[in-house]
């Protein structure tokens, strides 16, 4: 019988996906199943039966319906409809209180009367001294539903034939972070501040990135599948954001270039992170339970904020404890610098470019260190320096830095 490691090289051969695809695809860190093609870690043997069953449940349906490209649009459908609780929002923008003030944010993933983000900056709008509020909503959120009560400025029934959007310049003062969703509903009703766009409400949209240029932050969580899209989108119109991704997102070529040139930083919350998901949402193994209310959730274990908006803890000092020992600190196969395999363990001592895990990133100050690329792949991207080998085993993705305040005399030669 094949060993699980073979077992699950074979799955994804068998699936035509890349390892980085493939990973993201089932939510797993892509070092993670480099570790267990290559015989370094076992696989969990209910991941490979469930990684098995899905993709033999998506073989029987491309059978059945002769139309691979519709089978792939619903699983990444299926992927992309995470919705962000209340909480996880709170949680976050409450480290960034005095960068909204006198401000305009734009939600441009939200839906006005069901999205948490539209809730959280209504009932908080007068508290952060707001400036406005705008939330543009895909046409296709399946998060609105049927209730024939919504109506916009027109007195016409929301639906999902369009995209729509909410405008708000002032909040009454009786809604505040204490107010129930029924009485933000009311409110919003009582405004008609939310009517039907021309066309489907993607942000990417002319129609959308009017509304983008009109804001001074973007908060969202938008589909995982187009976060490379977002951030580019508002780092080319040069807004603050603060926005909900996956980790794996970090080494995108879009993405990392704008950490390494402190454009973009790792917020708060960077790991476990509980998302509500439609009805319709399919029953997974793991990571996903339904509520006593009937509510479908699932969560991420490699979930992140990503941000441009400063905060204290990017200011404060990664206290280290560890001395450079040569016996303790192997030096990569391709490139001059040596492997720290816990964030914990980088010498203090040590000045020259050493490759550390990516969830150094949560601990990242550049006053104190200095990115200087990745050791990923070894692709044609130019901060993509080299595939982390030791002695021909390959290791996790590292970030390569280097550290500025160390006193020792090792230098990278």
């Amino acid at each position: 019988m094949d060993t699980l490691n073979a077992q699950i090289r074979e799955l994804r051969k068998v699936s035509g996906l890349s390892q980085t695809t493939f990973a993201e695809k089932f939510e797993i860190p892509t070092s993670t199943l480099q570790d267990w093609e290559h015989n370094r870690r076992t696989p969990p043997i209910y991941v490979v039966g469930m990684i098995d069953k899905i993709l033999s449940t998506e073989k029987a349906a491309k059978q059945v319906s002769g139309n691979s490209i519709l089978n792939k649009a619903k699983s990444a459908k299926d992927n992309d409809e995470f919705y962000t609780t209340y909480e996880t929002i709170e949680n976050e923008v409450a480290h960034y209180i005095a960068e909204f003030k006198g401000k305009t944010v734009l939600c441009n993933c939200d839906d006005p009367f069901e999205s948490s983000f539209s809730k959280y900056f209504i009932k908080n709008f007068n508290t952060l001294g707001l400036k406005g509020l705008i939330c543009t909503s895909y046409c296709a959120s399946r998060v609105l539903g049927t209730d024939s009560n919504l109506v916009d400025m027109k007195g016409e029934p929301l639906s999902n034939d369009n995209g729509y959007v909410m405008v708000l310049s002032k909040v009454s003062e009786s809604i505040n972070p204490s107010s129930t969703d029924a009485e933000v509903h009311e409110f919003l009703q009582s405004q008609n501040s939310v009517r039907k766009l021309v066309g489907d409400g993607d942000f990417r949209s002319d129609e959308c990135i009017e509304y983008l240029k009109l804001a001074d932050v973007v908060v969202t969580n938008p589909p995982f599948s187009l976060f490379r899209e977002l951030i580019s989108l508002v780092t080319e119109y040069e807004k603050q954001f603060l926005v909900i991704g996956n980790q794996n997102a970090i080494t995108y070529k879009e993405i990392f270039p704008l950490i390494q040139e402190n454009k973009a930083w790792i917020g708060y919350q960077f790991g476990d992170m509980a998302f509500r998901v439609p009805a319709d949402a399919e029953p997974r193994e793991t990571r996903f339970w339904i509520d006593s209310t009937g509510q479908k959730w699932r969560s991420l274990g490699n979930a992140m904020w990503l941000t441009n908006m400063d905060m204290n803890r990017r200011h404060e000092r990664l206290e280290l404890t560890k001395y450079y020992d040569a016996e303790l600190y192997p030096r990569y196969d391709e490139y001059d610098a040596i492997e720290v395999s816990k964030v914990a363990n980088i010498p203090m001592d040590y000045k020259g470019i050493m490759g550390v895990p990516i969830t150094f990133l949560n601990k990242y100050n550049p006053e104190q260190f200095d990115i200087i690329g990745e050791a990923n792949h070894g692709s044609d991207n130019s901060f993509d320096l080299f595939k982390p080998t030791i002695n021909g085993k390959l290791k996790f993705k590292r970030i390569l830095i280097r550290n500025k305040l160390a006193t020792g005399v090792e230098i990278n030669g």
